[in-house]
């Protein structure tokens, strides 16, 4: 069973343009027969490195309200023209197909923004979808906390499906909840660059003996338009803004593609989900290897909400 991992940058804040890619690199990537196709943390419209949208504590500038405004404006609505599209291409695949994407809860009228996966399956059905529980530093300002309701793993014909996005990944419970579910394909999304992500990678495959997909943005200056407000904040930042460093580890915690490193490109692995089984022989985090008359842990999966509507009849 053969997966692909996508590394490239999107048409940064212009979700069209961008879906536009996402169309071709699938193309690309069921052309070489993967069956699971994942793109980055945050591919549709933009990961925006580097741009403070004019917020620093105490103040908002009239143009960051005007950037994040166009962020919004190029979000994508969850379900809607952008989710049709992308199902329509995870059908003509003929593949499951994972994409970062920021999502806004448009059809509500709020403003909101999350940093969410969408998962489709080879009919092209929206499948479920994961929102970043947690936003870390500065991403707090732009994007809101998602729940335990889209704690995802989807059960498949390929296998177990699931993930969490950039560092999540550090946080230890959110990882228990996937491996309490069964993931057997964990897909680890990101917009982290450095060395020690690839750490994290196979710390985690070795943990959850199971096979993982690091998924990351390769992305220059020349990437981003003129146009874009904020811009000159990144005048001394370097040429290349993100690595990528996108790769596939085993469920012993062995490179099997990549480190994929200052190029955009597509990783291909052939995996086989038997490994799976022969790596919990002798460790099985959330079986034979916990200790539940010691340790616990409870998950809360209802969905959140501000305001409870009663009626009274």
């Amino acid at each position: 069973m053969r997966v692909a991992v996508v590394q490239a940058a999107p048409v940064f804040f212009d979700r069209d343009a961008t879906v536009a890619k996402v169309a071709e690199l699938t193309d690309a990537a069921a052309a070489n027969n993967a069956r699971l196709i994942l793109f980055p943390e945050a591919f549709i419209p933009a990961y925006p490195r580097g741009l403070s949208f004019g917020a620093v504590v105490g103040s908002r500038t009239p143009a960051g309200r005007q950037l994040w405004a166009r962020y919004w404006a190029n979000s994508v609505p969850v379900p809607g023209p952008t989710t049709e599209a992308l199902g329509a291409m995870a059908r003509r695949a003929r593949a499951y197909l994972a994409v970062g994407v920021i999502e806004q809860e448009g059809e509500l009228g709020r403003g909101t923004l999350y940093c969410t996966l969408l998962y489709f399956g080879p009919d092209g059905a929206l499948l479920g979808k994961h929102r970043k529980l947690m936003p870390t530093a500065a991403e707090r300002v732009i994007w809101g906390q998602g729940d335990g309701s889209t704690l995802t793993v989807l059960d498949t014909e390929i296998g177990r499906i699931g993930g969490l996005i950039c560092w999540e990944n550090y946080m230890p419970l959110a990882r228990m909840a996937l491996y309490a579910k069964g993931v057997q394909i964990y897909l680890a999304p990101t917009a982290d660059a450095r060395e020690t992500w690839q750490g994290t990678l196979r710390h985690i495959a070795c943990e959850g003996r199971c096979f993982v997909l690091g998924c990351n943005q390769f992305v220059a200056k020349s990437h981003l338009p003129a146009s874009l407000e904020g811009l000159e904040e990144l005048a001394d930042a370097p040429e290349i803004l993100c690595r990528g460093g996108s790769a596939i580890i085993s469920p012993l915690g062995d490179v099997i593609a990549g480190p994929l490193y200052d190029r955009e490109g597509i990783l291909y692995a052939d995996l086989d989900l038997l490994q799976v089984i022969e790596g919990k022989f002798d460790f099985d985090v959330a079986g034979h290897y916990a200790r539940p008359d010691v340790f616990q842990m409870a998950v809360n999966e209802r969905s959140q909400s501000p305001v409870i509507w009663t009626r009274s009849d």
